[in-house]
């Protein structure tokens, strides 16, 4: 990719840098337990508490049968316990389990440790403008989603 195709469209930059960050981070949380993949569902867990898999999916942006995969393995790995609704008896809940939620401290640390070489040599306004820019470019973009929901409804 060269420099004038980022220029006019920056947008596969960013997936580049996922792939790379994920490429960066995967060993060391597999050595303590987790996936990258299963850190939108382990910190949604850990902020909110017990959630319905509908819920999880939401909020971690997954499709239905991706996530009820994830928590399968997730399940199986020790990860996530499902128990009944109190509320409504043919659903059940998601929640973290003991040791998952210990382990994600030390899954923070990965992160933000990999985190912090990334943008290292940034001061701090290039911090915040990258975030804010790529804050508008989400919210573009979860507009677009919203429209194409709202025209699948239709």
């Amino acid at each position: 990719m060269s420099d004038a195709d980022t220029k006019t469209n920056p947008l596969p930059l960013v997936g580049i840098t996922y792939r790379l960050f994920t490429r960066v981070v995967d060993r060391p949380l597999r050595d303590l337990g987790f996936a990258v993949s299963q850190l939108p569902v382990l910190v949604s867990l850990k902020k909110a508490g017990a959630l319905s898999q509908t819920e999880l999916a939401r909020r971690a942006q997954v499709e239905q049968p991706s996530m009820a995969q994830l928590l399968n393995r997730m399940e199986r790995d020790g990860l996530v316990l499902r128990v009944p609704d109190p509320d409504d008896r043919r659903s059940r809940l998601i929640s973290l389990t003991d040791s998952a939620s210990k382990g994600l401290a030390s899954g923070r640390a990965v992160m933000d440790g990999a985190s912090e070489q990334a943008l290292a040599g940034l001061s701090d306004a290039e911090r915040d403008q990258l975030a804010a820019l790529l804050g508008r470019v989400n919210a573009n973009l979860e507009r677009m989603v919203g429209n194409a929901r709202m025209n699948d409804i239709e």
